[in-house]
């Protein structure tokens, strides 16, 4: 595993903090677009976020047509021209996304939090039921690669007495912390490299959550946040090897 510490070319592609929430049944989801005489000028772009879903059937044990049904728009998209950045403003709670480039943890969270407040006085919440930080990372590997356990700490591995190559793979593994109350989804998958044909990119994609009934005036929110972004860092430098940590130093 590598040392935690900061990395001047983090392989970062999304940085998101997330609040799920109560609201009064009461509430208006296009009360959301009144923000755009408040916050406009920084995120003029603004999109539906539309709800579907989907029943997929069997009569006489013959599947049948896909039955799709619409639930109407649950919030809105708001973006700046650059699209950088991502607010939305549901009706099941609030979500800022920092797209690349990432900068640093302290400048996204001020900007999530002033964004919560005004979610906060717009949509007026009963309750929060999670707060989450997620990081997706792109992590491109040079080719030619022997072995991936030189580059990460929990690699796919191929049976015993099988010959091949491992040409994909996807995992997931729900890391569950007692002592702290905090759950992380810890997602690893290869892609297509989004650099040239001479690397392999590796997705490892790092969702820590908590759960509970929060008061949203409660200052200790803030403090569970700071410490999921800690279990975050400590999951992603012991999930690759200091090997893989120069790459973006």
């Amino acid at each position: 595993m590598a040392e935690v510490r900061h990395l001047n070319n983090a392989p970062i592609t999304e940085a998101i903090i997330d609040f799920r929430v109560k609201l009064s049944s009461k509430f208006k989801v296009e009360t959301f677009l009144e923000l755009k005489k408040t916050i406009g000028d920084r995120f003029p772009k603004v999109k539906e976020r539309k709800l579907f879903s989907g029943q997929l059937r069997f009569k006489k044990g013959k599947p049948q047509p896909p039955a799709a049904e619409y639930h109407g728009v649950q919030g809105y998209f708001f973006r700046p021209d650059d699209d950088k950045k991502v607010a939305q403003f549901r009706f099941d709670g609030f979500t800022f996304s920092l797209l690349k480039p990432y900068t640093q943890w302290a400048e996204m969270f001020a900007e999530a939090r002033e964004l919560w407040e005004i979610y906060c006085g717009i949509a007026q919440p009963e309750a929060v039921t999670r707060l989450a930080v997620r990081y997706v990372n792109h992590i491109n590997i040079p080719l030619p690669v022997d072995d991936l356990s030189d580059y990460f700490t929990a690699p796919p591995k191929i049976p015993d007495n099988i010959q091949g190559i491992i040409s994909g793979f996807l995992s997931k593994v729900v890391v569950y912390d007692q002592e702290m109350d905090v759950a992380t989804n810890i997602v690893q998958a290869l892609e297509k490299s989004m650099k040239t044909d001479k690397h392999i990119t590796v997705v490892l994609d790092i969702d820590s959550y908590k759960t509970g009934d929060f008061n949203v005036n409660n200052d200790k929110m803030w403090d569970i946040f700071a410490n999921l972004h800690n279990i975050k860092n400590q999951i992603f430098f012991s999930s690759i090897t200091d090997k893989t940590a120069r790459l973006f130093e």
